[in-house]
């Protein structure tokens, strides 16, 4: 398997295979959303758009088998502005990792670990000095939970990430048992990228 970071138009090429992957595998516990392709063209403009954005991509061969983005979260002021709100942080400070996705069957090779590097890396290379993502908040009896379900909290916490205290981002989307997309609250999880804090 190759790791491979994107930028510019080598990135854009690849974002119509983001999306397929997102909406693949963002289906599973605890997204469980039901994906839509015009929707995620939509979404995936912000990396587009931004000079800054980078797509950390996971192949097999030439196929895109997972796939990371981030950016600025500047880029994002309008989605996560309120949820920063109390904080202390300034967007300008802050390097957003978004979706981090693979398939099931590349899981547990240290993929994910590489996808939190590059981005890291490319954000301190930006001059920002925090790093954050979200992760959705769902009820531990929630019928579609798998009983299997390991949560990740263990693993961005040896990252050294942790939840920021009244730091909540709400999106909608509508999950694979509804008919209508509904609010789901995401916990913004942060850590310095200051290299005298790691």
């Amino acid at each position: 398997m190759r790791i491979e970071a994107l930028t510019g138009e080598a990135l854009d090429a690849a974002l119509d295979d983001v999306a397929g992957l997102r909406i693949r595998v963002f289906r599973d516990w605890p997204y469980l959303y039901d994906g839509d392709l015009e929707y995620e063209r939509r979404y995936l403009e912000t990396y587009r758009s931004s000079d800054a954005a980078i797509l950390v991509g996971a192949f097999d061969g030439a196929r895109l088998v997972g796939a990371a983005t981030g950016t600025p979260m500047a880029d994002h002021a309008d989605d996560f502005a309120a949820a920063f709100e109390g904080t202390g942080l300034a967007l300008n400070d802050i390097f957003y990792c978004a979706e981090s996705v693979l398939l099931p069957e590349y899981r547990g090779r240290g993929v994910g670990h590489r996808f939190f590097d590059l981005r890291e890396a490319h954000g301190r290379a930006l001059g920002v000095t925090v790093s954050a993502f979200c992760g959705v908040v769902r009820p531990v009896d929630h019928p579609l939970r798998p009983d299997d379900y390991r949560p990740l909290d263990a693993f961005w916490r040896k990252r050294g990430y942790a939840p920021l205290d009244g730091a909540m981002a709400w999106f909608s989307w509508k999950d694979i048992d509804q008919t209508e997309a509904t609010r789901k609250p995401l916990q913004v999880w942060a850590r310095s990228l200051r290299k005298d804090e790691e």
